[in-house]
Formats: structure tokens, C-alpha cells, sequence
């Protein structure tokens, strides 16, 4: 496991502010060398704490005002790999996790309305082979999303 320190968490906390800021002003703002910061965010992605620095869209200004958190029952957890492939090829499926309790996977699901919703539940994922049931809880809004608070 990686040890952060103050410069890896600093550099960090500019990215999170504004993923496209110049590294340039970054070690102008820490009084480090360009080349510190572009060694620095390197290593951090290398190692996996950085899994790149990527834009993050406003589904709804896109047209997607439907989401749904939805637990995936499996007819047998082995197959979750498989499931999992299936999964990928559904766009509108964002996120997906291992959990444990009453289901196997936990999905977000994406959606521009209602009708979109129910053919994504009912159509593509329910009728991927190895699901059991499907439970969904639709969602009403974000209250905040953030990275984990670094020290």
C-alpha cells in the first residue's frame, strides 16, 4: 500500500478542485518543480490511489433524470463473473459492486425517464441468464458525492 504524504495529498486536493489545472500551477502554488508534480501524480496512478483523471458529467443536464440503486439476486453467486460481462454492455448500468446480505451485486442504473427505467430493469438486465430477481430503489437526488477525505 502507498504511503501518501503532504505533497501527495495536496497535489491531490488541487486535482479534485479542478482535474484539468496546469501541473505548472500546481508547483508554482507548492514551490516544487514542474517535473516534481508530473513524477508525483505518475507514481500516484502507477500505484492505483489515482485511477486517472477523468471528466464528471451531470447525467441530468444530459438528459437522465432517472436512477436507480438495484440489488441483483444471482441463481448461483459463481456465475457472478458472467453477469458481470453482461452487465458492462448495458451503459446505463454506471456502477457495480460486491455486497453482502440479501444480494449478490448492487448495481446504479441510469435512465431518462420512467419508460427507459422499466425496459432497462424488465428487458435487458432481468433477462440476463444467472438472475434470480432484481430489487430497486429509485433515486430521488444526490446529496453529495465526494472522495474519501484525505489528512
Amino acid at each position: 500500500m502507498p504511503v501518501l504524504d503532504d505533497f501527495d495529498t495536496q497535489i491531490i486536493k488541487f486535482l479534485e478542485q479542478d482535474g484539468r489545472i496546469a501541473y505548472s500551477a500546481i508547483a508554482a502554488t507548492l514551490g516544487v518543480s514542474n517535473t516534481m508534480i508530473h513524477q508525483r501524480i505518475n507514481r500516484l496512478i502507477e500505484s492505483g490511489v489515482l485511477t486517472g483523471i477523468k471528466p464528471v458529467l451531470n447525467e441530468k443536464k444530459l438528459g437522465y433524470d432517472w436512477g436507480s440503486f438495484t440489488g441483483i439476486t444471482l441463481e448461483k453467486d459463481h456465475d457472478s463473473g458472467r453477469v458481470i460481462e453482461e452487465l458492462q454492455k448495458i451503459p446505463e448500468v454506471v456502477e457495480c459492486y460486491y455486497i453482502s446480505g440479501n444480494y449478490t451485486l448492487y448495481i446504479k442504473i441510469i435512465a431518462k425517464n420512467h419508460e427507459h427505467m422499466r425496459k432497462l430493469l424488465y428487458e435487458k438486465i432481468d433477462s440476463i441468464p444467472g438472475i434470480a430477481k432484481t430489487d430497486s430503489i429509485m433515486e430521488l437526488g444526490c446529496a453529495f458525492k465526494r472522495n474519501i477525505v484525505m489528512s
